[in-house]
């Protein structure tokens, strides 16, 4: 059996044809689309994509057929690439010294004008919070307030964000609430900007290891994902000496439905180096010791309509020529948001916030949604 009815008997599963004539069938412009596959799995899939050897309508949902039908096993841990970047990440701690950088670097450092449209005016690189927003802009306001509302900030504390972003947080915090905000982010792009368009906020670029001093609230959004699992209990205790007594944790971060060692090795190529997510075993490892854990919310399902309306707003900033790229950086962001919310779509990843005191909250803690 030749590698493309090999694919073609594979993808039957999912219901998938190709070259068929529905959205999601993909329509292969280049018959070195299928030794890819069969030779680097996923990573063969993203690049063939990205230099055009193949198309699809909708990538979204073919992804969430794949994911649903349990495909992505068949093409991804098994091959090369996907078992080479599982042997580094359990040999190596690669979140740590020069490496916790590199993300930044190659990901966040992209370009702030691709972003900034992109994203929105407030620059929310995270999930945003829709039950009750019909657009973006007010689904990512939406979700800034929630996590205010989880913390019970007050006017007058000290707050640390750890992996701050643009500072859009922070800076909502700042002129909603009245509280002093330190951010941290590992992205040179991101503090110049922050710098710049919020100083009112202190904007470091720094390691969470390198800080000291206590403050009354902590968040950390989006950036969890970045510390890897041989920091996950060095990451809570850092976060436990930094925060009051009496102070609150926000944990916002993608998870995993079980323990991962690693990540999809085009995702670590191309978006997000070193990247991993945790899962529920490993929040809970991971901070028996330092905290109690006092919520845990999934709204995951909500990052899916987020990073479409990412993608929505990426097409249209290339279409009109708002920032420099080429065919290939287009074709690799649609491939990155496409194929991300169908994860979520398929609730193979999640989204939680999840809330931590150190010693408990007096008469119990009153959860927020």
């Amino acid at each position: 059996m030749n590698a493309k009815t090999l694919l073609e008997e594979t993808l039957k599963d999912a219901d998938i044809r190709l070259n068929g004539d529905r959205p999601w069938d993909p329509a292969i412009r280049d018959e070195r689309f299928y030794k890819l596959i069969f030779s680097s799995g996923t990573l063969g899939l993203g690049e063939s994509y990205m230099h055009g050897l193949w198309d699809c309508e909708r990538l979204d949902q073919l992804f969430f057929k794949a994911i649903t039908a349990d495909l992505e096993d068949r093409f991804s841990s098994k091959k090369l690439p996907g078992l080479a970047l599982k042997f580094a990440q359990l040999i190596f701690n690669l979140q740590t010294g020069k490496n916790v950088f590199t993300v930044g670097e190659k990901h966040y450092d992209f370009g702030n004008d691709m972003f900034a449209w992109m994203l929105g005016d407030n620059m929310n690189y995270s999930c945003a919070y829709w039950k009750e927003a019909d657009n973006l802009e007010d689904a990512q306001i939406a979700k800034m307030k929630l996590i205010c509302d989880k913390i019970g900030l007050r006017e007058g504390m000290k707050v640390l964000d750890i992996g701050c972003g643009w500072g859009s947080l922070g800076y909502y915090m700042r002129e909603n609430y009245g509280v002093d905000v330190t951010g941290l982010s590992i992205s040179k792009e991101q503090i110049e900007y922050a710098k710049e368009k919020r100083p009112e906020c202190e904007w470091l670029i720094a390691d969470y290891r390198e800080m000291d001093g206590k403050y009354d609230r902590i968040v950390s959004v989006g950036m969890f994902e970045h510390v890897g699992y041989k920091n996950y209990r060095a990451f809570m205790k850092k976060v436990r000496e930094l925060l009051k007594d009496d102070g609150l944790f926000l944990l916002h971060t993608i998870g995993a439905n079980k323990q991962r060692l690693g990540t999809d090795p085009w995702i670590h190529k191309y978006i997000f180096p070193n990247g991993m997510l945790p899962s529920q075993v490993n929040l809970l490892k991971a901070s028996s010791d330092f905290f109690i854990m006092e919520d845990w919310h999934n709204f995951g399902a909500d990052y899916d309509r987020t990073l479409m309306a990412w993608l929505e707003r990426f097409e249209q900033g290339c279409d009109e020529q708002k920032f420099k790229h080429d065919e290939v950086m287009r074709r690799m962001f649609r491939y990155y948001l496409a194929s991300c919310a169908a994860a979520f779509r398929a609730r193979d990843i999640q989204l939680w916030q999840v809330v931590f005191s150190p010693r408990g909250v007096p008469g119990g803690y009153k959860p927020v949604r």
